[in-house]
């Protein structure tokens, strides 16, 4: 699971940047937190909110921008361990708005868990060539860290884990030795590693193809699942088939006693969205994947946007520590009743233009408390006093119309 990831010099972030997925030590939703023994607790959950342009998607890009640099060599080469669902590469795009950032590497850091182990691994790119990176795991609540292997330029050093005279220490400059381990060798930290981040799953529903792109399931036990939620949420589809002939997926209900199939394209806009969204979140849940979707709000009644996020949240269900991230823009779910306050996070510009963004938790009022966990986020939001939605604040106070 996600743990925190940090990064610098993408798009629209010039200084260092942190979204953290470590709970904090509030009494709210604690029964939702994933917990092991020996480590601390992590949020199954992170929602990011903001204005048009003030960095929402582009926290996401960073997320995925490493992710598949990682994972496209691998990919490529047919030698990846998992079910990838992927969109496609993000290419790395450092901040624009100086006369320096251009020229400097793009940084990125992630850490996070695979089974008992908990690993951190950095890479700084720049003109698509590997300025440094390096890879360290510990295990899980243990204080000592070990080193797998540092890069700097051409030179890699090799630690302790996988030190053998056989290992290759010479790479392409804009390869990453994680995927050049991955490919060439089966290493058991490297293999670890490499199954977590082609695990994590990439999606953004605002891309109207991506509500094409549906992933069914023909086993019975997957099946039903699907049809089960759907139905939870109103659908009253009572199955589905795919027919080779046509290239059609067909959707079917029983009206009268009689079964009916409508093509999946001549579904409504939001029926469709589930379709594809809901067999994605059901494969995170069961496998304990990470889910990162830009605008998951895209065509989805509030209810079901609810329905989705309670998923992640119920322990019962979400057995094996899966994790959703997205962005939205649909206020009427920023309440004390869906999220922790750790768990909403805000993004917008600075008078410089770069983006920075920060969680509620970490928001202070004017006599330096915290906000109160009982207070109306969505109204308090809409007021202006988290201070991530300029335009709102203007027109409720009437700043551009007086």
């Amino acid at each position: 699971m996600l743990c925190q990831f940090s990064f610098s010099n993408f798009r629209s972030y010039r200084s260092e940047t942190t979204f953290d997925f470590q709970a904090e030590p509030i009494p709210e939703f604690s029964d939702s937190l994933l917990t092991d023994d020996k480590g601390s607790s992590m949020l199954p959950v992170g929602v990011i909110y903001g204005p048009n342009g003030g960095g929402k998607t582009n926290l996401l890009m960073a997320l995925s921008c490493l992710i598949s640099t990682v994972v496209k060599p691998i990919d490529d080469l047919e030698k990846t361990r998992e079910n990838q669902i992927f969109q496609q590469k993000v290419d790395v795009s450092p901040f624009m708005f100086d006369s320096v950032s251009r020229n400097e590497p793009t940084e990125f850091e992630i850490f996070f868990r695979q089974n008992k182990s908990e690993y951190r691994y950095n890479i700084a790119l720049l003109n698509d060539e590997i300025v440094s990176e390096a890879l360290y795991w510990r295990n899980i609540g243990g204080k000592r860290t070990g080193t797998v292997y540092e890069r700097e330029g051409s030179e890699i050093a090799l630690g302790a884990s996988i030190n053998k005279s056989r290992i290759n220490q010479s790479v392409n400059p804009k390869m990453p030795y994680l995927s050049f381990l991955a490919i060439n060798y089966d290493i058991p930290v490297i293999n670890e590693v490499q199954k977590w981040f082609e695990s994590c799953i990439i999606r953004n529903y605002a891309n109207p193809v991506i509500d094409n792109q549906v992933m069914f399931s023909d086993n019975p036990t997957d099946k039903d699942r699907i049809i089960h939620a759907l139905n939870d949420l109103g659908i009253d589809i009572m199955g589905y088939r795919f027919d080779d002939t046509d290239k059609q997926l067909y959707t079917q209900r029983m009206v009268d006693g009689s079964l009916y199939e409508l093509r999946y394209v001549d579904e409504s806009d939001g029926t469709r969205k589930l379709l594809a969204a809901l067999p994605v979140v059901l494969l995170a849940l069961q496998e304990g994947r990470l889910v990162i979707i830009d605008e998951l709000d895209a065509k989805l009644h509030p209810k079901l946007l609810r329905y989705v996020i309670a998923l992640f949240k119920n322990k019962r269900i979400n057995k094996n520590g899966a994790q959703l991230l997205f962005t939205s823009h649909d206020v009427t779910t920023m309440r004390n009743t869906v999220f922790r306050r750790d768990e909403i996070w805000f993004a917008a510009l600075n008078d410089k233009h770069e983006s920075e963004i920060y969680s509620l938790y970490e928001i202070r009022r004017e006599n330096n408390e915290r906000i109160n966990n009982t207070a109306a986020f969505d109204k308090q939001y809409l007021e202006g006093r988290y201070g991530a939605d300029p335009y709102l604040t203007n027109i409720l106070t009437g700043g551009e119309w007086e």
